[in-house]
């Protein structure tokens, strides 16, 4: 079948390298308002998402991701924007983590779609359950209520101009599906 998204979900490849030059606020709204449109339990829209273009919040993210990691590399790839998704205490709302990753999902398509670069990053959840990435979460805005409710970090996107081109698909394993009729 030809469809330019089936295309485009064949050919979506994380980023693992960026140019430092920083993307557009045109783009950046494109991508997060795709990440706000992504399928949702019960139409709760229980997702947070904070786009992070400050330097210093930027190098606080990379040092707190990298620590968790045991490394001092830098596990955002050196991305002009870091994207992190939040949604609530797992425990109080099912969905939150599925939620969650389908915001991530839909602004990684969005991404790929208008030219940039995108890359999920993990270690949000250890990262923001500590005092300093409550502290974080504070300064980024986060109302003070859902931060006490067990706010949870899902994810992040590393996000920007892809500097290179990504690596090509890895062929897809045998048998993969099913189809049961």
């Amino acid at each position: 079948m030809d469809n330019t998204v089936l295309k485009a979900l064949k050919e979506r490849r994380s980023v693992r390298s960026y140019k430092p030059q920083q993307i557009t606020d045109e783009e950046l709204k494109a991508v997060l308002e795709a990440g706000t449109f992504a399928p949702n339990g019960m139409g709760k829209q229980d997702s947070w998402i904070v786009a992070v273009q400050n330097p210093q919040i930027l190098d606080q993210l990379r040092r707190m991701n990298a620590e968790i990691l045991g490394s001092t590399s830098d596990p955002y790839y050196g991305a002009p924007t870091i994207v992190l998704v939040f949604g609530s205490d797992p425990k109080k709302w099912g969905n939150s983590i599925q939620d969650g990753s389908l915001v991530l999902g839909n602004m990684m398509n969005a991404a790929y779609a208008i030219g940039l670069g995108s890359c999920w990053i993990n270690r949000e959840m250890q990262m923001f359950s500590t005092e300093e990435g409550k502290a974080l979460m504070r300064k980024l805005g986060i109302p003070e209520e859902l931060i006490q409710a067990g706010l949870t970090g899902i994810g992040a996107l590393a996000l920007g101009y892809p500097e290179g081109e990504p690596r090509p698909a890895k062929p897809r394993k045998e048998n993969y599906y099913r189809i049961v009729k």
